[in-house]
């Protein structure tokens, strides 16, 4: 599953949590300054993912017309096409190797910076923060079904997209992702 723009505060409190309760991580600013580098440093990475879809659609409108013609699968294109340009535009297609990357990018700043500082490998503080983020990806479907299965008894009907559904459906959300140990 993709990491989206709305996972990344709920990721970024995740790891901040697991980093502060790590006996062998000392944490040196404030909690919520590591939560928004955090949040900034998985933004880009989704970011450079938003910006390869871009190229590949251009791509494909541009080869639009023999697409019909051949009567080719647009998603297998758009797929083949992505994997072919991703280390152009530095996107790993992997999600354990990009979790991975994303954890060694995080780790480098936070040390760097002098948000925190350890004493053993950095192996073992990057192991935190990728499961802090594997952990995070694998229970959000879970907390998802949920929430969406609330919203449905509402006796209000709630219209996805409005102000309402998404202030509802953030409130809702937040509490299935503390109910279930994610954030």
């Amino acid at each position: 599953m993709r990491i989206k723009l709305h996972h990344t505060p709920y990721i970024s409190k995740r790891i901040t949590r697991d980093l502060v309760n790590c006996s062998f991580v000392e944490v040196r600013k404030e909690k919520s300054s590591i939560e928004v580098e955090i949040e900034r440093i998985i933004d880009a990475d989704i970011e450079k993912e938003f910006d390869l879809d871009e190229k590949v659609e251009t791509i494909l409108d541009e080869q639009e017309e023999e697409i019909e013609n051949l009567n080719a699968d647009r998603r297998q294109l758009f797929w083949m096409t992505k994997k072919r340009l991703a280390n152009d535009f530095g996107v790993i297609l992997n999600n354990e190797d990009r979790f991975s990357d994303i954890a060694h990018q995080i780790l480098d700043f936070l040390w760097e910076e002098d948000y925190i500082h350890y004493t053993c490998s950095d192996n073992q503080v990057k192991n935190i923060i990728f499961s802090s983020i594997d952990e995070f990806m694998k229970g959000f479907e879970q907390a998802d079904s949920a929430v969406l299965t609330k919203l449905k008894s509402y006796k209000r009907k709630l219209i996805p997209g409005t102000e309402d559904y998404d202030l509802v459906y953030h409130r809702l959300y937040e509490e299935e992702l503390i109910k279930r140990g994610l954030i």
